[in-house]
């Protein structure tokens, strides 16, 4: 199988009883990864459209790493969305099956909020950005770690005018305070390159910035999101999932954008995009 197996030794602080799984099929990057009480297991492989044919596999490995068995889990997380129609049911479906059986909580996280997450520290904004296609990009603006509105379908101009809207909170003109724009994920080249022409109006040069990093999962992040969320005993009860709970017995991911079949068809079936 191609991808790889880390490994990181830590503690987890309060949460050193929990083992929590976590499922990343958002994008083409398969990414996994599994904490015990002191150590954090991660996979990636570059999937393309293969995630079906190597999650298993993967969570095997990682769980064989780990010398643990599915019933010593405490948890398990997956994206909430948005990316890849496909990848997403993938992972959640799966996410959703191993809860269920189980008995343990599940937890989806909004895809681009663990996208900006190793930005949280960050005061200016940060726009995560997943290519979309047909022109468009999943992106969402946040500062200090919080979302700053809701995720976004839409192309450069109307990205560029979220971005000079969030810049200049009613006034005329933007708070160089809260720039550099920095733009990460998959998508952040790409719409770096027509987002530019776009702000050139408003912003000075470099302060919409493109950060190059090494292309990934971010397993890492959805693992460090969801501990987070599990955190609190009571708030943890609430993410089990069973037939009591119609919240996440009945949840799938927030797609955004609508499917063609959805389209041609009127809104009989989810929305999503499609991996090309």
């Amino acid at each position: 199988m191609e991808g790889g197996v880390c490994q990181d030794t830590g503690s987890w602080g309060t949460l050193g009883l929990m083992k929590i799984l976590a499922i990343d099929t958002a994008t083409a990057v398969l990414s996994l990864a599994l904490k015990t009480e002191t150590d954090s297991w991660y996979f990636e492989a570059d999937a393309g459209l293969r995630h079906s044919e190597l999650v298993m596999d993967g969570i095997d490995l990682l769980m064989g790493k780990a010398g643990l068995r599915p019933a010593d889990l405490s948890g398990v997380a997956c994206m909430g969305g948005p990316g890849s129609f496909t990848g997403l049911r993938i992972g959640f479906s799966l996410a959703k099956g191993l809860a269920f059986a189980l008995g343990i909580p599940f937890v989806p996280v909004p895809t681009l909020d663990c996208v900006a997450y190793p930005f949280a520290a960050w005061p200016a904004l940060a726009l995560p950005a997943i290519d979309a296609k047909k022109n468009a990009f999943f992106c969402a603006l946040y500062r200090d770690g919080r979302r700053l509105g809701q995720a976004l379908d839409a192309e450069p101009a109307e990205i560029a005018a979220a971005i000079r809207a969030a810049l200049c909170s009613g006034e005329s003109t933007p708070n160089p305070r809260l720039y550099p724009v920095l733009l990460t994920g998959p998508g952040a080249e790409q719409l770096y390159e027509r987002l530019r022409p776009e702000c050139a109006a408003f912003l000075p040069k470099d302060a919409l910035r493109p950060v190059t990093v090494p292309q990934g999962g971010y397993a890492r992040s959805l693992l460090d999101l969801a501990q987070q969320e599990l955190s609190f005993r009571d708030i943890a009860k609430k993410h089990q999932i069973s037939n009591n709970n119609e919240r996440y017995y009945f949840s799938g991911p927030e797609y955004i954008r609508k499917s063609d079949a959805e389209l041609q068809r009127g809104g009989v079936f989810a929305n999503g995009f499609e991996n090309p």
